[in-house]
């Protein structure tokens, strides 16, 4: 089998439904010939390896092990998922504090065992807050870190194909930016639907705008109804859009959603969130967003939501003052 790279990718996480399932994605997209799995959960872990050792793949050295230095040296791409999972209930926000403490020993591991890694995509929430964690401690580039942004958008287009009664495929540009929780901003004036801008739909007939507010609604609150729906957080749209992030930065496809990226622009300042962006083997690189006024009014709130949340995470002392940042990271101007 053709793989993109035969680079070292290691799973984070790799005994939970989202690792694992990360790494079979993974395999069965050709990204690479050699996958270590790594979870603390040792058993669950080795159930994990076996279930990929009996789907018979060819060309992959898959490894597995329980211990982070094993795991992260050599690594050139990373992608985690090993945080808490959000239960019923629950918002990512209050996963805050254990995965926050997660996310600052993930980065000074990668910092101690593979300060060469070339790309990190972090999805385990609040994915924006422990991105920007992992982006602190390890020392890497902006550019080498992101985060998963795309389920908010890709909820959006299926939203409205239901709506509409339509094939995905012709639901175009979906996006939404910010935060990745009930905060995030969510934008009209980009889409299209059967080629015909869904703003101008919207306040018709075919999109009344009480429609479109439950639209909203239902895309800020899809994760918490796959987890009304199925007793569980999502696993499996994140482990494939994830993967194609970091495939993305291996020199594969385009992706085509926004990412979680370090923003820090005059406007939006030493924050990790939601962005229009280009993923490539040269790292992540940031796109302009422009939206309406009410757009841009529901960014720049969505935007002091998670100012408060990196302030919580300072407040607890994971992260030093922004006046610090550049001492810990000299790559953070």
């Amino acid at each position: 089998m053709k793989t993109l790279t035969d680079e070292k990718l290691t799973i984070v996480g790799a005994a939970g439904m989202i690792g694992s399932n990360m790494a079979q994605t993974a395999i069965m997209m050709g990204l690479t010939s050699n996958i270590c799995l790594y979870d603390p959960y040792a058993p669950g872990l080795e159930g994990v390896a076996e279930e990929l050792f009996h789907c018979g793949f060819e060309g992959v050295n898959i490894t597995f092990t329980s211990d982070i230095k094993e795991a992260l040296t050599g690594a050139k791409y990373i992608v985690n998922s090993g945080g808490a999972a959000r239960k019923a209930g629950m918002t990512r926000e209050d996963l805050l504090k254990g995965n926050a403490a997660i996310a600052e020993e993930f980065g000074k591991n990668v910092k101690a065992y593979c300060p060469d890694v070339k790309h990190i995509v972090v999805i385990f929430n609040p994915a924006d807050i422990t991105g920007l964690i992992t982006l602190l401690y390890s020392g890497l580039k902006p550019s080498q870190v992101t985060t998963l942004a795309a389920l908010d958008s890709t909820r959006l287009r299926s939203e409205l194909a239901k709506h509409f009664g339509v094939s995905m495929d012709v639901v175009e540009n979906c996006r939404t930016y910010g935060g990745h929780g009930e905060q995030m901003a969510v934008y009209a004036s980009t889409a299209k639907v059967e080629g015909k801008p869904l703003a101008d739909m919207i306040g018709t007939d075919a999109l009344t705008k009480d429609q479109w507010a439950e639209i909203q609604t239902k895309v800020t609150k899809g994760g918490a109804n796959i987890i009304a729906l199925r007793g569980r957080s999502s696993f499996q749209s994140p482990s494939y859009v994830s993967i194609e992030m970091i495939a993305a930065a291996m020199g594969g496809k385009p992706f085509r959603w926004p990412a979680g990226a370090y923003v820090s622009n005059g406007k939006f300042d030493h924050i990790m969130m939601a962005w229009e962006t280009s993923i490539t083997k040269d790292g992540v690189a940031l796109k302009e967003v422009k939206g309406t006024p009410e757009e841009e009014a529901a960014l720049e709130k969505s935007y002091e939501h998670l100012c408060a949340l990196r302030d919580e995470v300072i407040a607890m002392g994971v992260l030093p003052p922004i006046s610090e940042w550049h001492a810990l990271n000299p790559n953070i101007k």
